[in-house]
């Protein structure tokens, strides 16, 4: 069915995304990174309920058990599939540095609280209560829709995208751009409300530093100090300051803010254009350079012997365009006496601003909030658009909502007190309906 303004059947695309996002959030899908969480199977299995109540048949697949992801087939038939992908686990919470409990989906103040208000539980609530509302209405979009929702993407996506792609490749390869999350929230710059669009990706590279000497007892001599060696090695990276390099996205982006400010966007006064963005800074910020932060130090077993290993994890992210720079540099810092082995290693993404997709995208968020501006971006972060790469799929972040002006957001990403506005949520389904309309 074709759905114009004129045929367009009567229905309220935001009529349940504030339930369903309180359902999920309620569903403890806690990723501890290590196996031991509650996995997602009962997030998966209600997922399934919602499309499988209005006629869209899903199927579940499980890398391991519990570990589960949802694939389901809905539209038409006129292009190539888009890919509509979310997650369905979550970071730890713990319920004590908390004002409300992080699984209880409260309503307070205007908000909705729980760990994956914003990652990415309501993403995954504006798709079910747009898709649903669509479905029950007969107003099916003309492209074909892939409907997708992955375990494990808060451990780099292997037990859910990667499996995906690895195992069954026939679900998406006919697919050739995909919309998923970290991108369509507005920030206000000067007065100036622009939404950010995700076409761009920090790559990954988490790992494991060893350092290995002679063990012994602590009053000797040790030139060869494991812990001595690893703890340079660690401070080099914590404190190097990588130069600034302004990909595509990030030009573009700073120039629509160099607009607002009144001069010209250049690598020199990049730092200041993204202080323009007040708390948004401190994922902007991390966008201009490479970032190697350690995170992890591990040691000893008793305070007089000198240990023979050392360990620490350092959580680096690189610039696309940039990687050679990058690893070339991680290297000299490391020094030649320190291992590196990846946790996680994953390539850096970046796609044009451009396009029919983006064309719907813009006019989309315009449609409801006509004097804002939209531009691209690229995220400190990974998602799995970087499994969805490997089948040459283009990918954007659109998780449309409209911000008040003074919301900290991004420090609401992995953070305590995490929640979303119920009017944001409802601004969200608005929007992401008329998308379906011009994909």
């Amino acid at each position: 069915m074709t759905t114009t303004p004129q045929s367009r059947p009567s229905y309220d695309p935001a009529a349940e995304v504030v339930e369903i996002c309180r359902d999920l959030i309620r569903m403890d899908t806690t990723n501890f990174g290590d196996g031991s969480g509650p996995g997602e199977r009962k997030a998966a299995e209600h997922v399934a309920s919602l499309l499988s109540d209005v006629g869209i048949e899903p199927e579940l697949y499980e890398s391991e058990p519990g570990r589960t992801s949802v694939v389901a087939r809905w539209g038409g038939t006129t292009g190539d599939p888009l890919l509509l992908h979310g997650h369905l686990d979550v970071v730890p919470a713990d319920a004590d540095d908390w004002q409300v409990h992080p699984f209880s989906g409260e309503i307070q103040d205007g908000y909705v609280w729980g760990r994956g208000a914003v990652d990415m539980k309501d993403f995954d609530a504006m798709l079910l209560s747009v898709v649903r509302a669509r479905a029950e209405a007969g107003a099916v979009p003309e492209r074909p829709m892939v409907l997708c929702f992955t375990a494990d993407e808060e451990a780099g996506g292997h037990k859910g995208a990667e499996y995906l792609i690895k195992e069954h490749p026939d679900l998406l390869a006919d697919c050739s751009e995909a919309i998923g999350e970290v991108g369509g929230f507005s920030t206000t710059v000067r007065g100036q409300r622009l939404y950010l669009i995700e076409a761009a990706e920090k790559g990954m590279a988490w790992m494991r530093l060893t350092a290995k000497g002679n063990a012994g007892h602590g009053s000797m001599r040790h030139p060869d100090n494991a812990v001595t060696s690893l703890a340079a090695a660690v401070t080099r990276l914590g404190q190097h300051t990588w130069p600034v390099r302004l990909t595509p996205s990030m030009q573009v982006l700073l120039s629509a803010v160099g607009e607002i400010a009144g001069v010209e966007a250049t690598p020199e006064n990049a730092e200041d254009l993204v202080e323009e963005f007040g708390s948004a800074a401190r994922m902007l910020g991390a966008v201009i350079r490479h970032s190697t932060n350690p995170t992890m130090l591990k040691a000893g077993y008793k305070v007089n012997v000198v240990p023979g290993e050392a360990t620490a994890h350092v959580d680096g992210r690189f610039l696309p365009g940039f990687e050679d720079e990058f690893f070339t540099t991680l290297g000299e810092l490391v020094g030649d006496d320190i291992s590196i082995d990846y946790v996680s290693k994953q390539h850096a993404l970046e796609t044009t601003f451009d396009g029919d997709l983006v064309d719907a995208i813009t006019s989309s968020i315009l449609a409801e909030d006509p004097e804002a501006k939209v531009a691209p971006y690229l995220m400190s972060g990974g998602t799995d658009a970087k499994h969805w790469k490997k089948l040459g799929i283009r990918s954007f972040g659109f998780a449309p909502l409209r911000l008040p002006a003074d919301l900290d957001f991004t420090a609401l990403f992995h953070g305590v007190d995490e929640r979303v506005p119920v009017d944001a949520l409802e601004f969200g389904a608005r929007v992401f309906d008329r998308f379906l309309d011009r994909a």
